[in-house]
């Protein structure tokens, strides 16, 4: 399929779910008698964002348009998009095409190397543009899994939540990140039209996983950004880990993740490596 229709299809699905979630009165629209449609009428988006509706038919339709970005914004404000699901909206539309070449192995920065050297004990983890795992602490291995015993292909985090059973034993809350995960991914996705890195992941992703599946059909996308996460260890039981994401200056793409746990947790940690 061309880039071009794949995108097309794909803004045309993210309409349509995004317009089927709302009700009138989530509008300021009157409900009227007799609607047969689930959630608004595709002539009520096209009212609240002062286009045609033919236009934004053929925009559900997956037709190969181009809306301007003042249309995007338009679209996005009747949807009721948040920032996220709006930046993914302009993304689709207008990322940049990267021309396919030879993949070449993504590296690290010798000061970032070193830095992730000098956070060790704490936990944490560099990964790239499509989530593989460029480096780790020793905390951050005896936590996840080994990513230095596997093989180079296997060091991805997208690949092992969702196809290695031992992230659901690890992953205390594993429904609720993998399914962000995954939302994330899709929000870096939409910059990378044609990259065939991304493409492949994705195709191993939701023929590898029905929950992928499901959840990519749903249209989600999830900023990277703070906050917790449930382990689960052999040893240590259930711990909760603080996170920090940080996006380097030279190369946006790629993420240190630092985490921190708090007393009886800490000190397991440290028992662990030692």
């Amino acid at each position: 399929m061309p880039r071009s229709t794949s995108r097309s299809r794909e803004l045309g699905a993210l309409l349509r779910s995004r317009r089927e979630r709302l009700q009138p009165a989530d509008v300021g629209l009157p409900a009227g008698v007799r609607r047969r449609t689930r959630g608004l009428r595709r002539e009520e988006v096209a009212q609240l964002a002062a286009i045609s509706p033919t236009y934004y038919t053929y925009l559900e339709q997956g037709r190969e348009l181009r809306p301007s970005g003042q249309v995007l914004d338009a679209l996005a404000a009747a949807l009721r998009l948040d920032a996220t699901e709006r930046g993914h909206l302009h993304a689709l539309v207008h990322g940049t095409p990267r021309d396919a070449g030879p993949a070449v192995a993504e590296t690290l920065a010798p000061a970032v190397v070193a830095l992730v050297d000098r956070l060790d004990p704490d936990p944490a983890y560099v990964t790239g543009r499509c989530w593989d795992v460029l480096a780790a602490t020793r905390a951050a291995s005896a936590l996840w899994t080994d990513w230095s015993a596997r093989p180079p292909r296997d060091r991805n985090l997208l690949r092992w939540m969702f196809t290695d059973p031992d992230a659901r034993r690890v992953m205390a809350d594993w429904p609720a990140e993998a399914s962000a995960l995954l939302g994330r991914f899709r929000s870096a996705w939409a910059r990378h039209p044609g990259d065939p890195a991304f493409a492949a992941l994705l195709d191993e992703l939701l023929a590898g996983s029905p929950e992928a599946r499901a959840w990519w059909s749903e249209h989600r996308v999830v900023p990277l950004g703070s906050g917790t996460k449930r382990l689960r260890h052999p040893e240590l039981g259930v711990i909760e880990l603080e996170h920090v994401v940080l996006q380097l200056a030279d190369a946006p793409e790629q993420k240190l993740v630092t985490f921190h746990a708090r007393g009886k947790a800490e000190a397991g940690i440290a028992r662990l490596l030692r």
